[in-house]
């Protein structure tokens, strides 16, 4: 039986998300972060929006791809070399998407589309790119938002919070009200948004 492009990509993204020396325990199971990441970005993306095109699935999928091979402590702890950090990391997923598109037999055309969501460009915009972002803040909202709520104070996080609202789609803001938050986050976020 053959497989798809599509299939071939996906096994190969997974596979080196898969290689993630960092784990993170979910529903008493452990998982390799950046697998289980990627799982969560493509569920995510199809409940959002099932009929996205192939270039956004698979940037979903490849979106934090084999992140921990560039460490945040290598670059100055500012913002400046913060900033820096997520720039070279989105080249980096999109270098690394690429390599994985080419083998898998897809056109420069499309190769290229990858990168360009990957590296976010034209946000706001582009409606594929505002797509992938409404549900990168999607996820963080509902997977990784109880986590930096222990690690930051209530100020930083309303600005985190309200950060994370302006990149979003009304659309995206709808969707993001649906999701089951914990009565303190769910306060924390009304605050955050003056609601």
């Amino acid at each position: 039986m053959t497989t798809t492009p599509f299939q071939n990509a996906s096994k190969w993204i997974d596979a080196e998300n898969a290689q993630d020396p960092n784990h993170e325990i979910y529903q008493e199971k452990s998982y390799p972060k950046e697998l289980l990441y990627s799982n969560r970005m493509y569920e995510r993306l199809m409940n959002f929006h099932p009929h996205a095109s192939e270039a956004v699935q698979i940037a979903s999928k490849a979106q934090h791809i084999c992140r921990w091979k560039i460490a945040r402590e290598s670059y100055p702890m500012d913002r400046v070399g913060y900033l820096r950090w997520r720039e070279d990391l989105k080249k980096f997923h999109a270098k690394t998407t690429a390599t994985i598109l080419e083998k898998a037999e897809y056109d420069d055309a499309f190769i290229d589309r990858v990168s360009f969501l990957i590296e976010k460009k034209l946000l706001k915009k582009d409606e594929e790119t505002q797509l992938l972002e409404d549900v990168i803040c999607l996820v963080f909202l509902e997977f990784y938002l109880d986590p930096f709520v222990h690690k930051h104070d209530r100020e930083k996080m309303k600005n985190i919070i309200l950060k994370t609202w302006n990149k979003m789609s009304e659309k995206g803001h709808q969707e993001a009200l649906k999701i089951n938050f914990s009565p303190e986050n769910l306060a924390l976020i009304k605050e955050a948004l003056g609601l």
